[in-house]
């Protein structure tokens, strides 16, 4: 070439290309360990140690459930138990009326002997509390508390009350035209409700107090100084427990 200078082809003879540089990766920290805590910031440290207290608290949680659940089954298959069973095994009315001078001044003279039967084998129960309450057309008119007792195992109780007195009682239409038709009868349809208080005991061990409810519904009781009811007779009535 006229110039003098070598061919060089198009390419670059001039200082070298550094390679173009590596991004840098942020180290993140593994999973929930307090230890990687270590040398991090507060508030992933306070992270981490609030997920591990959070995960330790739900095995314990499931751990006493599995252990309650296993005790449970363990003492009712050793126990069996059965449920107690309640009665009305009679029942009369001395005295059923509304006040003549105020029609909801409803007067009661009511006589109640209860059956209770426990049929347990191990299990004895104290009765702590029990309160009855009478009820007509959904009101209650009357309650009477009983005395507090213990009963064994594989026994038959009979408990006599007597629920006597007046009251303000609040009757729809409808009751006191149900209210009619039983002076009429002789026969008055009335509620019975238990509210208890209860404890097992088996051996010396001591359960704590469970408070059911037992429901005597429908009970048609003849009022005794009544020449209408044909010698009607009370049936005996068993009783249910009340879930609500």
């Amino acid at each position: 070439m006229g110039d003098g200078q070598p061919h060089l082809n198009g390419g670059y003879y001039g200082p070298s290309i550094p390679p173009p540089s590596k991004p840098k990766r942020r180290y993140k920290a593994p999973g929930c360990c307090c230890l990687s805590c270590i040398g991090s910031c507060i508030g992933s440290c306070l992270r981490c140690c609030g997920c591990c207290i959070l995960s330790l608290i739900w095995n314990i949680l499931i751990a006493v459930a599995v252990i309650l659940g296993v005790t449970a089954l363990i003492l009712w298959l050793i126990f069996r138990p059965n449920a107690v069973k309640f009665y009305v095994a009679d029942a009369n009315l001395n005295r059923f009326s509304l006040d003549s001078n105020n029609n909801s001044n409803l007067h009661y003279d009511l006589d109640l002997n209860f059956t209770i039967r426990n049929p347990n084998q191990r299990l004895g129960v104290y009765y702590d509390v029990i309160q009855v309450s009478g009820y007509y057309g959904d009101q209650r008119f009357g309650s009477v508390d009983m005395t507090p007792f213990y009963q064994g195992q594989k026994n038959t109780t009979v408990v006599v009350t007597k629920m006597e007195g007046q009251n303000l009682v609040v009757l729809g239409d409808g009751a006191r035209a149900d209210l009619k038709e039983d002076d009429v009868t002789g026969v008055y349809r009335i509620d019975v409700k238990l509210v208890m208080s209860v404890r097992f005991k088996f051996w010396v061990i001591k359960s704590w107090k469970v408070k059911p409810k037992i429901g005597c519904d429908d009970l048609k009781i003849p009022l005794g100084s009544s020449n209408s009811t044909s010698g009607f007779k009370f049936q005996t009535m068993q009783c249910n427990f009340v879930f609500r």
